[in-house]
């Protein structure tokens, strides 16, 4: 491991982080001050987070329970980079599990959580989900080594959820409850089930984009048996059989115009509202969509969730692309508290109720108990999911680039593949050009 140098780190290691590239410029503001003490000589401790992470009710409970005030600060990238680059971070930070981790681990500012875990008798090591391997970095591969902070919930993700109604209606059978159909026999029936008037879609087929394009095809690559990243994760590689049955995939997808995609957006700019709507068959959202659809009776009764489909002859992964989380950076002025909160917030309170309202998996088996069960629908949910559970992998992602920066680079190359001006070939040379000399400059950087 790296040696913990006094110093924050450079600057230099943060340009270019995300899609838009956080420049220089912005980074050059003064820094919040974001701990210490409040009012009353009690501790407060900075979360910076999106909102709904944390309610305001549950600020409130934090001071009344643990006798520590929360201060909110909206997670905005470029000003965390700014205060990390100050050392002077928030004490608590929002990421993204599965492509946040070992980017902020191997830039050396995130805090191994290890022995507040050993300490714990809140969060226990065996009681943890394995979906919190998201939060494990060794230096060169995700989900194993030290833990870096921990999922709030999660859901996996190439699960998908179908309206029944839309099927009868196509006279199409359901997809089995815990047996996944081929890649290829979702497609067909999207094609099926994609209803069209006058040159335009008024019922999408299937919606299959996954959290970002890079998680999707890293993931649908390991359902091919492949990688898409080499083994040091230095350099991504689209040209491989499997790398290139899952592109070839997507972008067929995205050329019948089945469902939503760059060259045909959904209008509601994500899936909930279509698929809510009715006028949308298939929507690759997992578990965590079951939060929304219960609130429409209707639409819940004709709901089912089913399996992540597989490549066939191809192993049956069925991984998660987000376990949103917190982490706490190295810098951060007041550790204790911040664990402190850190433990009330995925073992008790808010960790019950995010549990109980079905919008996503608890990420402590000791919580699943409280996963909604009490009508026919959540337990046929249930039983589909619990069985899905034995499926669950860790695919790594790569720490020398953010995801949002991999797919604004495909958002720029890959529409001439979906449009037919360019072949599957030619796309994965040119993503193989561009994505490597991106993760050449993070390798740089974090070097």
């Amino acid at each position: 491991m790296r040696s913990h140098a006094a110093a924050p780190p450079s600057r230099r290691r943060f340009l270019a982080l995300s899609a838009g590239g956080a420049g220089a410029a912005a980074l050059s503001g003064c820094a919040l001050q974001v701990s210490g003490s409040v009012g009353g000589g009690g501790e407060t401790v900075t979360m910076m987070v999106s909102p709904g992470d944390i309610t305001p009710d549950q600020v409130r409970q934090a001071k009344r329970k643990l006798g520590i005030g929360v201060e909110l600060v909206k997670w905005d990238i470029t000003k965390l980079i700014a205060m990390l680059t100050s050392g002077n971070p928030p004490d608590l930070v929002r990421g993204v599990g599965a492509v946040d981790a070992a980017y902020f681990a191997a830039r050396d500012v995130a805090e191994v959580l290890d022995p507040y875990f050993a300490r714990s008798t809140v969060l226990r090591a065996d009681d943890l989900d394995p979906v919190n391997d998201l939060w494990r970095f060794d230096g060169r591969t995700q989900g194993k080594g030290p833990r870096y902070g921990m999922a709030k919930d999660f859901s996996q993700d190439s699960m998908y959820w179908y309206n029944t109604a839309v099927f009868d209606e196509a006279g199409l059978s359901y997809p089995p409850e815990t047996e996944p159909v081929t890649y290829e026999e979702w497609a067909e029936n999207a094609r099926r089930l994609v209803r069209r008037r006058q040159g335009q879609t008024i019922v999408f087929g299937g919606s299959y984009a996954g959290l970002t394009r890079s998680t999707l095809l890293a993931t649908m690559t390991a359902s091919a048996g492949g990688s898409l990243f080499s083994d040091d994760f230095s350099r991504a590689d689209f040209t491989t059989p499997e790398a290139r049955k899952a592109l070839a995939w997507y972008i067929d997808y995205c050329r019948t115009k089945v469902g939503p995609s760059l060259i045909q957006p959904d209008p509601n700019g994500w899936d909930g509202p279509t698929y809510q709507a009715g006028r949308m068959a298939m929507t690759n959202s997992g578990y965590w969509l079951g939060g929304m659809i219960a609130t429409d009776p209707k639409l819940a009764e004709v709901s089912r969730l089913a399996p992540a489909p597989v490549f066939a002859g191809g192993p049956r992964i069925s991984a998660c692309q987000g376990g949103t989380g917190l982490w706490m950076p190295k810098k951060a002025r007041n550790k204790d508290a911040a664990w402190r909160v850190f433990e009330w917030f995925f073992g008790e309170e808010p960790a019950r109720e995010r549990a109980a309202g079905g919008w996503g998996i608890p990420t402590l088996k000791s919580l699943r108990s409280l996963m909604p069960r009490q009508e026919t629908y959540q337990q046929r949910t249930l039983r589909v999911q619990e069985d899905e559970l034995k499926r669950f992998s860790v695919v790594s992602f790569t720490p020398y680039t953010r995801a949002d920066a991999l797919d604004a680079l495909f958002n720029q190359v890959a529409p001439a593949a979906m449009n037919g001006r360019i072949s599957v070939d030619a796309l994965a040379g040119r993503l193989n050009d561009v994505v490597n000399e991106q993760l050449k400059r993070g390798k740089e950087q974090v070097g």
